[in-house]
């Protein structure tokens, strides 16, 4: 499970208990950028395994994330300077034994909804995105220069006139959402500060920010393959442009382009079955096949889309719009594929990804999307779904 520090209500000990022997982790308090030291990497790994003569024995497997600074996204000279940090980095994870790292590059934002405590009809709460509210927003709120180019006239015309009607409360709640700064932090960006941000990007498309991931990559994935690291991109979420920014690893053509522009097993993937189900068109269970060597950590969950498809939100694990007996099936595939040829890892590291929020945790304050109790019931879910598929085959 992931496990976002000291100050994550969710506990180690929560974790443990889960059935967990993996914790998914990152140093949240090292400036993006920034270098991570062997001694801050160690410190964290050895407040992961304190407990370990006592109890069942957690390891930290997975670094989730390294962050990309955002002059790297953009292609700026600084860049070379940051991708050197990236580096050292991973040559001090290595070092200290930890050999998975997740990473995204996505602009400005990570993942973006418009609902953080969406209702169920069990009573539980879930993450939702809602396409009209997020033009509310986009719109209305923010008034991004232009962005009426991104929404058909009828959805214009409806955010305006929901605009006029919701009360303060609600605004400000939406823009908080919306301007959620990266998991593990409890930073949101202001209404101006964001909007500079997003001008920062006016001169960068699809083309420029493809350019500026492959180079990144390759520039790093060698690294990382000489020292024994696995990366592994975390899809676009959504995996659709927002805001005007471009999105690149929304789609199999997406990874495909991206596994090409640096052929080494250590330039990867973290195959999130939310982000990428999504979208109708991405067959989960052929990527898997098509991807396999070059999936290094999965994320597990599934979203359901609504009667505007570009509406979703997090639905149970084993329902949704995501194939998971199919999904699950390719992983356990690929997992024996290693065995047999003595190729790589033959366990790819899994967490639950985004648990409903439910029973005593509805009266918690916790990350969105990570309360202890949704995660371990899709856990549950998910270990008994690949223990019947094994068994099976």
């Amino acid at each position: 499970m992931r496990w976002f520090g000291p100050n994550d209500p969710v506990s180690l000990m929560d974790i443990r208990q889960a059935g967990c022997a993996g914790v998914v982790t990152a140093l949240h308090q090292i400036p993006v950028g920034d270098l991570w030291s062997i001694d801050a990497i160690n410190e964290r790994k050895q407040r992961v395994e304190a407990d370990n003569d006592r109890y069942s024995p957690l390891q930290w497997a997975v670094v989730e994330s390294l962050p990309v600074h955002e002059d790297i996204k953009k292609g700026r000279p600084t860049r070379d300077g940051y991708i050197e940090n990236y580096k050292q980095s991973i040559r001090n994870l290595a070092a200290c034994g930890i050999r998975t790292v997740c990473y995204n590059f996505m602009p400005v934002l990570d993942w973006s909804r418009t609902n953080l405590s969406y209702e169920m009809p069990d009573g539980s709460r879930a993450l939702r995105f809602v396409w009209e509210d997020f033009a509310i927003f986009d719109l209305c709120i923010l008034k991004r220069p232009g962005a009426e180019v991104d929404y058909e006239p009828e959805i214009i015309e409806s955010a305006h006139q929901k605009f006029s009607q919701i009360t303060p409360e609600r605004i400000a709640e939406l823009s908080s959402i919306v301007l959620l700064g990266l998991p593990g932090s409890e930073e949101a960006f202001t209404l101006d500060t964001f909007q500079g941000l997003l001008n920062e990007y006016a001169t960068i498309g699809d083309a420029e920010l493809r350019q500026n991931l492959y180079y990144f990559i390759q520039q790093v994935a060698p690294v990382a393959q000489e020292v024994g690291v696995n990366l592994c991109i975390h899809p676009d979420d959504p995996p659709r442009p927002l805001l005007g920014l471009p999105r690149v690893v929304s789609t199999e053509a997406d990874l495909a382009q991206l596994m090409a522009a640096c052929d080494v097993t250590a330039n990867g993937i973290t195959f999130c079955t939310g982000s990428l189900g999504i979208r109708p068109d991405n067959d989960l269970p052929a990527m898997i096949r098509r991807f396999g060597e070059r999936i290094h950590f999965i994320h597990l969950r599934t979203t359901k889309r609504e009667a505007d498809q570009r509406n979703f939100h997090e639905a149970d694990h084993l329902a949704g719009d995501v194939d998971m007996y199919a999904v699950v099936k390719e992983i356990v595939l690929e997992q024996r594929r290693r065995a047999q040829q003595g190729i790589g890892e033959t366990s790819i590291p899994m967490r639950p990804d985004h648990g409903h929020q439910m029973l005593d945790d509805l009266h918690k304050k916790t990350y969105p999307g990570y309360s202890a109790i949704g995660r371990l019931r899709g856990l549950a879910e998910l270990r008994g779904l690949e223990m019947g598929i094994e068994r099976s085959l």
